[in-house]
């Protein structure tokens, strides 16, 4: 039953990005949007995992501001996950301080073995020093991914018993104040496609 849930999931954020790809979604037309609009936002979970200053932290709770981005990754991520935050990163540069204090931005580590908080926290201080970090027990971190369509344990198992989620579940997800996921861009959205999107986002009604 599981399996059948992540299939039509996949399918459906399949379709949507195709869909918005057909209706010409790049970031260079005026008023277009290049992420993909959930019609049924996910939940985010309760469930706490433990910040980089140890405190505990849920996607759910502690995500009070109008928007939480929220990316899946590991430290030792070779290619997409640090292209990601780069590109996060850069675009908050594009924003104006009165959006740009509307977002935060949330690692959650996948390979917790390694990603403790000080590691944690000093990648993260390379891309931007208010990202925040989140580890903890890896049961802990599938359960926290499940209900965002984030399957970490399909992903390549690492030495260290984490996984690499390649290009299987390299997106990153936008949490409003509700505590929903309304969107999702894929990991080729580059840094002015996410300012296009996010500036739509905090000035729209």
């Amino acid at each position: 039953m599981r399996e059948l849930h992540r299939a039509l999931v996949a399918l459906t954020v399949g379709l949507l990005a195709l869909a918005l790809a057909a209706c010409g979604g790049g970031s260079d037309e005026e008023g277009a949007f290049t992420g993909t609009r959930l019609k049924n936002p996910y939940q985010a979970p309760d469930t706490a995992l433990t910040d980089t200053a140890g405190r505990p932290f849920s996607l759910a709770a502690d995500t009070d501001k109008p928007l939480t981005l929220v990316f899946f990754g590991y430290t030792n991520c070779p290619d997409f996950c640090p292209m990601v935050l780069n590109n996060i990163a850069a675009s908050l540069n594009r924003l104006d301080d009165g959006e740009r204090e509307q977002v935060d931005v949330v690692l959650v580590t996948t390979d917790p073995a390694r990603d403790d908080e000080k590691a944690l926290r000093t990648y993260l201080d390379r891309f931007n020093k208010d990202f925040i970090g989140l580890t903890g027990d890896l049961g802990t971190i599938i359960d926290v991914g499940e209900p965002l369509a984030v399957y970490v344990n399909d992903g390549k198992k690492l030495p260290t018993g984490g996984y690499d989620l390649g290009g299987h579940s390299t997106f990153t997800l936008a949490i409003d104040e509700d505590d929903e996921a309304v969107v999702l861009w894929n990991q080729e959205t580059s840094a002015a496609e996410f300012a296009a999107d996010l500036h739509t986002l905090l000035t729209e009604d």
